[in-house]
Parts: structure tokens; C-alpha cells; sequence
């Protein structure tokens, strides 16, 4: 029998917003010798259609996750002149650069959150659908998982990761339950956890909105890859780091990158000169131009082929000026 991890990365993966990623870096990937960075490799797709779109490009490939690596490793094995893969975290793209010795790229893509494959492999973890080990480690190589966060953080501190990376109305209901489980015996699978939620949760509660651990799996797999405080670090490098006319695309899946990709990118697309001056001196000039009107969303088709693009948003932008030094 064929198991979903048997299946080729261009069968398990539908790379999401894919025309319009492409619509988008176009432009900047048409000159000789382009490099574009693809700082959530995956299981590839992106990779792949950049890769096929823009023969010229070269592509420099960073995922934390060394499955991922391995796997989209095998689907772009035709283009190996062309691509440099890293294992590397995105905010660590500054570094990653200076090793290749690429001072500016054309482009970046970011389709953050977890991937395809993370989600189908039922030991990492990720999906609250399946029993598994409460892992969420995007590199299973380093750091504590998700059953580590649930047994050992002192109950306020659970309390703020559900509510800030979850948006969990019933944090401290959740909560109060964990510590009490805890106590008896340690938390080790997912369907325990979610067992607890459900019971956890006001009736009210678990007839709207889907299943009601999704708040709170959110909020642990942000807490143990420390996703939001890298996103923070990464747009504004990555924004650094191209040259004029270079170009940035990222897709986001919950609000809170979103909110994050949006502040970024609206504050280098602003004029920053003091009020009231009659001219806007160089310096003070937008370094941005955004391309997007706002978020743009999947259409309804794609969301009907791939339920996975269902809570993308998407933002671009066009760098269009150097820093003044």
C-alpha cells in the first residue's frame, strides 16, 4: 500500500497562490543572473515553478527542516546547477548570504506556517486530525517539542502562549484542565490533548469555528518553533536584502503573521520624515512599493482543489530605493 510519505513531493504538495507568486517576482527575475531566495523550500513547489518560469534564475533554497531538504532535494534534482539548498532558519538569511558571498537578490518568497508534509507525517505531530507523538518541531534535530511546553511551562506562561499564538478565548479553561492532567500523568500524544480541549471548552464553543484544538495546536507549534519572533527578525532582513527593483512575496496563514508582513512592509512603503516638513528630504523617501492591494486571498476554485490555501493571505512589495547612508 502507498502512504501519503511514499508519494512523490509533486503529488503531496500543491504549491498555494503559485500563478500569482509568479505574476508577481516576474518581473525581477527576467535580468541575467537573478537570484531568487526561497526562504520556506518545503517539499518544492515554489522552487520548482520559480525554477522552470525563469531559466536564467539561480535559487537559493533555505528550510530548518532537513526531511524537506532531502525530499525537495529529489524534485529539483534536474535544476542542481542552478540551486544552492541551506538548512537554515529564514531569519539567519543575512548570514546565509554573506557565506554565498550575494550582497543583493531579485527576489524572496516566503509561504510560511507549517508545510504539506509536515502536516501529512503523523509522527511530527502537527495535526490535531491524528494520534501522534506532541512533537511540532519543524527541525526534530534541536529544541524541545510541544509535550516539553505542555509539561514544564508554569501555567500563566501556557496561559499567554495559547492567548497570544492561539487567540484562545478559553486559555485559562484549557489550561487549568493541562496542569491538572499533567500532574496525574505527563502529556506525550496529540488525541489526549485534543480530548481535553473538547472537554475543556463550553459546549457553545465547540459548534462554531472548526475543531476546537486548532487554536491551541496553532499556539504550541508557534511557541516551539519561536515562529512569530523569526518572522520578525526575517521580513525586515529580507526587505534589506534586495536590490532595487528586487521583489518580495509572502503568504501567510493566520492573522498574526499576517498583522506582521503587513506592519513591515507599510512601514518601508511610508515616507518617515518628521511632520510638517515642506519637502521630504532623500533619506526620509519610501524604500517600498507595495503590489498588493491590501491581502489578496485565493480564488474560490483553487481553495476548492487544495483546502490548504483556504486562510492564505497574500503581500508583496518592490524595493525601490537604496538607503541613504
Amino acid at each position: 500500500m502507498t502512504t501519503s510519505n511514499d508519494r512523490p513531493p509533486e503529488v503531496r504538495h500543491r504549491p498555494v497562490m503559485l500563478q500569482r507568486c509568479l505574476d508577481l517576482l516576474g518581473p525581477a527575475l527576467r535580468r541575467p543572473g537573478a537570484v531568487v531566495v526561497d526562504c520556506t523550500l518545503g517539499l518544492g513547489g515554489h522552487s520548482e515553478a520559480l525554477l522552470t518560469s525563469f531559466p536564467g534564475v539561480r535559487l537559493v533554497a533555505l528550510d530548518r527542516d532537513p526531511a524537506a531538504l532531502e525530499l525537495a532535494g529529489r524534485r529539483l534534482e534536474r535544476f542542481a546547477d542552478r540551486v544552492t539548498p541551506v538548512h537554515a532558519v529564514y531569519d539567519e538569511l543575512p548570514a546565509v548570504l554573506g557565506r554565498l558571498g550575494t550582497t543583493k537578490v531579485a527576489g524572496v518568497l516566503f509561504d510560511l506556517g507549517v508545510s504539506s508534509m509536515q502536516l501529512d507525517e503523523a509522527d511530527r505531530g502537527f495535526a490535531y486530525s491524528q494520534d501522534a507523538p506532541l512533537d511540532m518541531r519543524m527541525d526534530q534535530t534541536t529544541g524541545p517539542g510541544a509535550a516539553e511546553v505542555l509539561n514544564t511551562y508554569p501555567p500563566g506562561e501556557l496561559v499567554r502562549v495559547l492567548r497570544t499564538y492561539g487567540e484562545e478565548r478559553f486559555a485559562r479553561r484549557i489550561v487549568e484542565a493541562v496542569v491538572r492532567e499533567r500532574e496525574r500523568e505527563p502529556f506525550t500524544t496529540s488525541a489526549r490533548l485534543v480530548e481535553l480541549i473538547r472537554d475543556a471548552l463550553p459546549q457553545a464553543a465547540k459548534r462554531t469555528g472548526g475543531n476546537p484544538a486548532k487554536r491551541t495546536f496553532q499556539a504550541l507549534r508557534i511557541e516551539v518553533n519561536g515562529e512569530l519572533a523569526v518572522l520578525e527578525r526575517a521580513v525586515p532582513a529580507a526587505v534589506d536584502a534586495l536590490a532595487v527593483g528586487g521583489r518580495i512575496v509572502v503568504l501567510s496563514y493566520h492573522s498574526l503573521e499576517d498583522r506582521l508582513v503587513k506592519r513591515v512592509l507599510a512601514r518601508g512603503a511610508g515616507n518617515t520624515a518628521p511632520p510638517g516638513l515642506p519637502v521630504v528630504p532623500e533619506q526620509y523617501q519610501p524604500r517600498l512599493r507595495l503590489l498588493t492591494r491590501g491581502a489578496e486571498l485565493p480564488s474560490e476554485d483553487e481553495v476548492a482543489a487544495n483546502r490548504r490555501a483556504a486562510p492564505a493571505r497574500l503581500r508583496a512589495a518592490e524595493r525601490i530605493r537604496e538607503p541613504v547612508r
